[in-house]
């Protein structure tokens, strides 16, 4: 069985930020394109900035998953972010879903993105999470090709049932998966808390705004063992942003899961950080014991073996 390090403390949990902007939503994917984005007023960099302020009063690294169309626009940006010492992994380039893309598109895009943080930072990028957690049964296929690329650990697999993403029953804390082509990628998954029967979703991002603060602290709890097994955080710079433009003419449900408690966030969010201990992911990854069980890849499942 996998366990955490015996610290004799809490564990230190992953603070993630998912650097993209406002439009680059899967949410709104109906109603701006990409061809749209580069004439949309831009908000990342002062949001991201504002997240920076709030990690450095907190005395807190991140990790950021840089999205590369973000990255190649805005490099200070990106070269602020490591040089107040916080963690640089990849978000692939264009926000697009991975199982909708060929492989062929996904590889160039994740070679791309890589390659310009690289260039950025003058460091090799070894974390990688996709948009909207994405690889899921039908795109497996992308963690092959993410081994091949360098990476050595991924934060994508999100272990719940959901409409646009989610492997359910894969393991809930870090493990390692032997892939195909021989190689093996430590797997970091998206929070999920094991509570009245099923697997509720407490990572971040929609479920911190749209729960209750003190609902989302009992699932954080739940999840991480009462703080000694080590979890992820995820929140984006936009959800900080109440004041950002609005697309009234997306779905209601869209509307709904992108804008609720927009003003609440930071808030919140400095109340997490108060109540548990956080770090970069590769500082999180290093308080958790991995044993020799790995988990194998066939036929598009992952099996614990």
């Amino acid at each position: 069985m996998h366990k955490a390090k015996d610290s004799g403390h809490s564990v230190i949990h992953a603070m993630s930020v998912d650097v993209e902007d406002y439009f680059h939503v899967a949410a709104f994917a109906k109603t701006v394109s990409p061809s749209q984005w580069g004439s949309m007023p831009s908000r990342v960099v002062n949001n991201t900035n504002r997240l920076l302020d709030i990690f450095d009063e907190k005395g807190i690294k991140s990790t950021f998953f840089v999205l590369g169309w973000v990255a190649e626009r805005e490099p200070e940006l990106v070269k602020r972010i490591a040089s107040r010492g916080h963690e640089i992994a990849s978000h692939g380039y264009s926000h697009q879903l991975i199982y909708s893309q060929a492989q062929a598109v996904f590889r160039e895009e994740t070679y791309k993105s890589k390659a310009i943080l690289e260039d950025i930072i003058q460091q090799p990028i070894y974390g990688y999470r996709a948009a909207s957690y994405s690889i899921t049964k039908k795109s497996l296929w992308a963690l092959d090709i993410l081994s091949e690329l360098g990476f050595t650990w991924d934060s994508s697999i999100f272990p719940i049932y959901h409409d646009n993403y989610g492997i359910p029953d894969t393991p809930t804390n870090p493990y390692q998966i032997k892939l195909r082509n021989g190689k093996s990628l430590t797997e970091f998954p998206i929070t999920a808390a094991n509570a009245f029967g099923l697997s509720i979703p407490a990572a971040g991002g929609g479920y911190f705004r749209q729960f209750p603060y003190a609902v989302f602290k009992k699932l954080f709890q739940i999840a991480s063992n009462n703080g000694q097994t080590p979890k992820i955080f995820y929140l984006h710079p936009w959800e900080i942003d109440p004041d950002q433009p609005r697309f009234e003419d997306a779905s209601w449900f869209s509307r709904f899961r992108h804008y609720t408690n927009l003003d609440k966030c930071e808030s919140r969010l400095n109340r997490l950080i108060d109540d548990f201990q956080f770090g970069t992911m590769t500082e999180s990854l290093a308080n958790f014991e991995q044993t020799d069980t790995f988990t194998n890849i066939d036929s598009g499942l992952i099996k614990l073996v």
